[in-house]
């Protein structure tokens, strides 16, 4: 079943700790681009959709650079993996563990994500 993305009204939500918290609408995700999204603790998460409709979300900040820009970042796949690379430095990071691809000390903060 394909969903009419303008004729919902289902929510994008983050699984923090014990609760779940609604970022964004899901019709403002354009497949491919991610979105900004403030959390109540003062981070910022990077929310993504892909062609097929699945959801992924990690910490918008690149490890690299400190910079909160992985929203912005270029999305692909790797070894059939979804990943972002991000817009300043370019090293990639898997969409689903938040692993650095490029560097495998490095990873960012992946969260379970849902749209109900």
């Amino acid at each position: 079943m394909t969903l009419a993305l303008e004729t919902t009204d289902l929510k994008v939500r983050l699984r923090l700790a014990e609760d779940w918290f609604t970022v964004c609408d899901l019709s403002t995700l354009i497949p491919g681009r991610g979105v900004a999204a403030l959390l109540p603790d003062g981070r910022q998460a990077a929310v993504f959709a892909d062609r097929a409709g699945r959801l992924y979300a990690i910490d918008n900040r690149d490890p690299f650079t400190g910079a909160a820009v992985l929203s912005r970042g270029l999305t692909g796949t790797h070894q059939g993996r979804p990943f972002v690379a991000s817009p300043l430095l370019k090293q990639r990071f898997d969409l689903e563990s938040g692993r650095c691809l490029d560097d495998e000390t490095v990873r960012v903060t992946a969260y379970e994500v849902k749209a109900a």
